[in-house]
């Protein structure tokens, strides 16, 4: 066998019928990547006969002035069961590359345990096996991290779209969905004119300028696999529903407040003050009303970031207006996504969670969010570097020049 570049239709082709096929392995991600500093080839592994048995994308940049390194996002696509064509896939790709880059790393989409997130126990699957049919043949797994260190989170909430419904979500989750209809917002699907308005809900999660954002949309909206949405406040809408609110809740609590005249008592006293509390909050979404309404009829307040690959939808990124956190549109954002591709997708990929389910995880508050959603919760294999030139890495390795470059500040801009 040997390795040689691949067309893109059979990259494609293969890529789509391989189980562990996924959106950063296509032609679109490796366009993005090029636009962010990135060279690539795409190759394969063909026998005698030019039938292929593995592909990759490897992206390629410099480490060093005299050094480059690859990365194959989210691993190779072969068989990692099949331990000979892995091993002959290995050696031929080192044989490739090996007077060009230092080493490749990857990152394998092979999920290894299901997580119970209520107490974080794992239980392991045969992929585990995987994990020591890379180590066997010279692989060097990289220390697994339980917040989000690495290339790509090791972690991931995955909905089941199939029997996806709102009655089965978290009861917090379902209320604050609620909450947000009540509020008036609305779900859209826009074009690419709607990036600027979803970059400045985005733009201090992540250390990247709305370019890249921009070139993320035009590479995968080629294929028209990407989708921009956003969510406003209809503010007429809200503030119909608030005096709605605001005068049912007033004949409530007048009659409730000459009922405690007649017959005062300590149960009567507690029903009208929560009657009184009531009130205020109605009040308070009035005023808000109003107020939002001098503003214009819709205010846009959140927005996502979704990619569509085979049978599943990925959020990329999403992020809202913290002034309008009580509108709890991020719930009601990830509600409306989830419900508008139930009916065409399988699975939905919330994006990375932490493997931390204590009370003293710094992201307990993504988590909870997410769990909301009632996922279930993958361990992933982790990252594995394939050493080309030992010597050179080891050298890059004890002077710390691989930790600074791939610390997580350094991904953010390189990635």
């Amino acid at each position: 066998m040997h390795i040689k570049n691949i067309s893109i239709y059979e990259f494609e082709n293969f890529v789509l019928n391989s189980p562990i096929g996924n959106y950063y392995q296509t032609i679109e991600y490796a366009t993005l990547m090029k636009e962010n500093g990135y060279n690539y080839e795409i190759i394969g592994l063909f026998d005698e006969y030019d039938n292929v048995h593995a592909v990759s994308l490897i992206l390629i940049k410099k480490l060093t002035k005299f050094f480059k390194y690859g990365y194959a996002p989210k691993g190779f696509i072969i068989d990692y069961f099949d331990k000979d064509l892995l091993q002959e896939f290995t050696n031929k790709v080192i044989e490739y590359y090996e007077n060009r880059l230092v080493f490749i790393k990857i990152n394998p989409e092979i999920a290894i345990a299901e997580v119970n997130s209520k107490n974080g126990e794992k239980s392991y699957n045969q992929n585990i096996e995987i994990r020591n049919n890379l180590l066997n043949l010279g692989y060097v797994k990289l220390k697994d991290n339980l917040y989000f260190e690495s290339m790509v989170p090791r972690f991931n909430g995955i909905v089941n779209l199939k029997n996806f419904s709102i009655n089965n979500l978290n009861k917090n989750t379902r209320n604050k969905i609620k909450r947000g209809t009540f509020k008036g917002l609305k779900f859209e699907l826009a074009d690419q004119s709607g990036l600027d308005m979803l970059y400045s809900f985005i733009k201090k999660k992540k250390n990247k300028d709305a370019l890249y954002y921009k070139y993320y949309y035009k590479a995968f909206n080629n294929s028209r696999t990407i989708d921009l949405f956003l969510v406003s406040v209809n503010t007429n809408e809200f503030l119909v529903n608030a005096k709605k609110n605001y005068d049912n809740e007033e004949k409530i609590n007048l009659d409730l407040a000459d009922n405690l005249i007649s017959n005062c008592s300590e149960k009567n006293l507690k029903i009208k003050m929560n009657s009184d509390k009531k009130l205020l909050a109605y009040k308070n979404d009035v005023l808000e009303a109003l107020n939002n309404s001098k503003k214009g009829n819709k205010l846009y307040i959140a927005g996502a970031l979704v990619v569509k690959f085979k049978n599943r939808v990925n959020v990329i990124i999403s992020g809202y207006d913290k002034k309008y956190k009580k509108f709890s549109p991020n719930y009601f954002l990830h509600y409306k996504i989830l419900d508008y591709y139930k009916n065409y997708y399988d699975f939905a990929d919330l994006n990375g969670m932490t493997g931390d389910f204590t009370k003293d995880n710094p992201y307990r508050g993504l988590n909870e969010f997410k769990l909301g959603f009632k996922p279930k919760v993958y361990e992933f294999i982790g990252e594995f570097d394939l050493v080309i030139k030992h010597n050179v890495y080891k050298y890059l390795l004890r002077h710390g020049k691989l930790a600074k470059f791939f610390n997580k500040k350094n991904i953010k801009n390189k990635l």
